[in-house]
């Protein structure tokens, strides 16, 4: 795994956090999601997977827009989320903390940057097991910055729950092809 970048310019202290994964400790007041989502099996599946999480094509066929033009996933790279540009106030731009490039392990983690409505952390990690399967992690640890997020409250939770799903059900599908 590539080292975490400092701290400086994300929104939040804590770089780098889920990058322990299920072991990832959560600071006094923010939520953890955890999902962990069956994609498939074989060689076929992993290598489409790896290239639709990289390349943002999971983000995008799950409805969360990203820029185009955003570079491939790589630690430091800028990725501004969201609605587009007739909803800038939704739009949230997240940096790249880290990246991991195992044999049977591959994924990234973004960060949110000053202006995003979350303050956190969002990993997204592929694995293969031994009999081939391959399974996509998706660990969130975050906190509401802005008011409007923080007056949604659970139901905030809510809506990100389902985009996690969405992730799962999109990477399925483009790595089925």
């Amino acid at each position: 795994m590539t080292s975490p970048l400092s701290s400086d310019g994300y929104s939040y202290r804590e770089v780098g956090v889920t990058g322990d994964g299920a072991a990832a400790r959560v600071p006094a007041g923010w939520h953890r999601l955890r999902s962990r989502v069956r994609l498939g099996a074989g060689p076929g599946v992993w290598a489409a997977a790896a290239e639709a999480l990289f390349t943002w094509r999971m983000h995008r066929s799950a409805w969360v827009p990203v820029a185009s033009g955003t570079p491939r996933a790589a630690p430091g790279v800028v990725a501004l989320i969201g609605p587009g540009p007739r909803w800038p106030r939704l739009s949230a731009s997240c940096r790249v903390v880290w990246t991991l490039a195992e044999p049977d392990r591959v994924g990234f983690a973004y960060g949110t940057l000053p202006g995003h409505p979350e303050s956190g952390e969002e990993s997204f990690v592929l694995e293969r097991d031994r009999d081939g399967a391959v399974w996509l992690t998706v660990t969130a640890i975050s906190r509401p910055a802005a008011w409007y997020m923080r007056l949604a409250g659970p139901v905030g939770r809510l809506a990100r729950r389902g985009i996690v799903r969405r992730y799962g059900r999109a990477l399925r599908r483009l790595a089925a092809r």
